[in-house]
C-alpha cells in the first residue's frame, strides 16, 4: 500500500511538471544579425524559421512557440552576448539559436553553459563552435565538413596547384586549413595564399599575384549574404584570370542563391561543394521551395533559410519526445542521434559532437529554365566533421 501511494504521488508529481510545461510559452530567443551587412543571414534564419511554424503548427506538446529575435548587428560579439543575456534574465527564454556569425557564437557559449540553456547554432560555422560548451546543438554546417569535399574533387580532376584566398576571420581559417590538408594529402600542391580583409577588401593586388602566379586553381572562400563573393568574382573576370585558365573553385557560400543572380553569368560553370541547392532534387525539397516562394514570393530559398527550418523540426522533434520538457540536459540528450529527411537530403545530429552529418554535394553553376541555379552532379553521403 505504501509502495503504491509513493508511485501515485511520483506520478502525480510527473503530470504537475507536464501540466507546467504545457501552461507556459516554448520561448525561443534568437541572436540574429538583423541590421549592418549580414543582415540577410538573420532574414534567412527567421524566414525558414517561421516557415516550419507556419506549415507545422505554432504550438507543440502543448506548449505555444514564441519566437523572440534580438538584431546583433553581425560582427559585434559584446551585443550578441548583451542580446542574449536579456532573453535569458529578462524575456526568460526556454532555448537560444540563430548566430549569424562565429564571433556571435563564440560570445554567447559560456552563457548557454552557466543557464544550461539549448543553444542551436543556425549558420556560424567554424568547426570548434560545438566544443565551447556542452549545450550546443548546429543545424547549419562546418567550413571543414563542406570544404574537403572540393580539395578531393579538385585533386581528381586535373588540378594540381592551387592558389588560396579567404576572409581572415575563424570560418576562412578553418577552410583554408581543411582545404590545404586534404588537397596536399592527395598529391596537390598549394603554390600560395592570402586573408583577405571581412570588411571592404581591395582584391585587387591580390587576383594580379595570382595571375602572375599561374596556378591551375584559385579556392576561395568568404561568408555567404555579404558583398565579398560578388567583389571577388567580379575581379575575377575583369582581370582574365579565366582566360588565363585558372579555374575558380569554392564552398557554395560563393554561389548562394541569394547573389546568383546579382552576379549573373559569370558564374556559370563554377564549381562548389555544399550540402543545399534550390534544385537538390527531392520530393521534399520541391515541397518546401514552393512553400518558401509562396511565404516569401520576392526571396529564394538557399541554405540558412533550410538551417533554420531544420533547427526548428529538431526542437519540434525533441518536445515531441520529452513532453514539453526542454531543460537543458534533457533536450541534449534527446536530440544526440536523432535524425530526420531535410529539404537538402537526410541528415542527423552526430551523437558524440552534437554537430550535423549530411550529405555534400559537388555542384555547377548552370541555366536551368533561364535560371542560375547550383546543379549537382555527385555527393558523399554522410559527412562528419572531419576536424573532430
Amino acid at each position: 500500500m505504501h509502495i503504491n501511494k509513493t508511485l501515485t504521488a511520483i506520478a502525480l508529481a510527473i503530470g504537475s511538471i507536464h501540466s507546467a510545461y504545457a501552461a507556459d510559452d516554448l520561448k525561443i530567443g534568437m541572436v540574429l544579425p538583423m541590421s549592418g551587412p549580414f543582415a540577410v543571414l538573420g532574414e534567412h534564419m527567421l524566414n525558414g524559421a517561421e516557415l516550419y511554424i507556419k506549415q507545422h503548427g505554432d504550438s507543440v506538446a502543448g506548449r505555444k512557440v514564441v519566437l523572440i529575435v534580438k538584431d546583433d548587428t553581425g560582427f559585434a560579439p559584446e551585443i550578441s552576448k548583451r542580446a542574449a543575456q536579456e532573453l535569458i534574465v529578462k524575456d526568460k527564454v526556454d532555448i537560444l539559436a540563430g548566430f549569424g556569425l562565429t564571433p556571435s557564437a563564440f560570445a554567447v557559449a559560456p552563457l548557454a553553459t552557466e543557464a544550461k540553456m539549448p543553444m542551436i547554432v543556425m549558420s556560424a560555422a567554424t568547426s570548434s563552435i560545438t566544443t565551447k560548451s556542452p549545450y550546443i546543438l548546429r543545424t547549419s554546417m562546418t567550413l571543414p565538413q563542406i570544404t574537403a569535399p572540393i580539395a578531393t574533387w579538385a585533386s581528381k580532376n586535373g588540378i594540381k596547384t592551387v592558389y588560396t584566398v579567404v576572409a581572415d576571420y575563424g570560418p576562412g581559417h578553418d577552410a583554408e586549413k581543411q582545404f590545404v590538408k586534404t588537397f596536399t594529402e592527395a598529391g596537390g600542391q598549394i603554390v600560395g595564399g592570402v586573408r583577405t580583409p571581412v570588411k571592404n577588401p581591395d582584391f585587387a593586388p591580390f587576383l594580379q599575384k595570382i595571375k602572375d602566379t599561374k596556378p591551375d586553381a584559385v579556392f576561395f572562400f568568404a561568408p555567404a549574404g555579404g558583398e565579398l563573393g560578388v567583389a571577388f568574382l567580379k575581379g575575377y573576370k575583369e582581370r582574365g584570370l579565366d582566360k588565363a585558365g585558372i579555374k575558380l573553385i569554392s564552398t557554395g557560400d560563393l554561389t548562394d542563391e541569394d547573389v546568383l543572380g546579382a552576379m549573373g553569368d559569370p558564374t556559370l560553370g563554377v564549381m562548389t561543394s555544399f550540402h543545399y541547392s534550390e534544385v537538390h532534387d527531392s520530393a521534399l525539397n520541391k515541397s518546401y521551395t514552393q512553400a518558401y516562394y509562396k511565404a516569401y514570393p520576392d526571396k529564394r530559398p538557399n541554405f540558412i533559410t533550410v538551417a533554420g527550418y531544420d533547427a526548428m523540426h529538431l526542437v519540434y522533434d525533441v518536445l515531441k519526445k520529452t513532453g514539453g520538457d526542454a531543460s537543458g540536459d534533457k533536450f541534449i540528450a534527446t536530440a544526440k542521434g536523432m535524425k530526420w529527411e531535410s529539404p537538402r537530403g537526410p541528415i542527423s545530429i552526430d551523437p558524440n559532437t552534437r554537430e550535423i552529418v549530411q550529405n555534400i554535394y559537388i555542384r555547377k553553376v548552370e541555366k536551368v529554365d533561364g535560371k542560375l541555379q547550383n546543379v549537382e552532379f555527385d555527393h558523399i553521403a554522410d559527412v562528419k566533421d572531419p576536424t573532430k
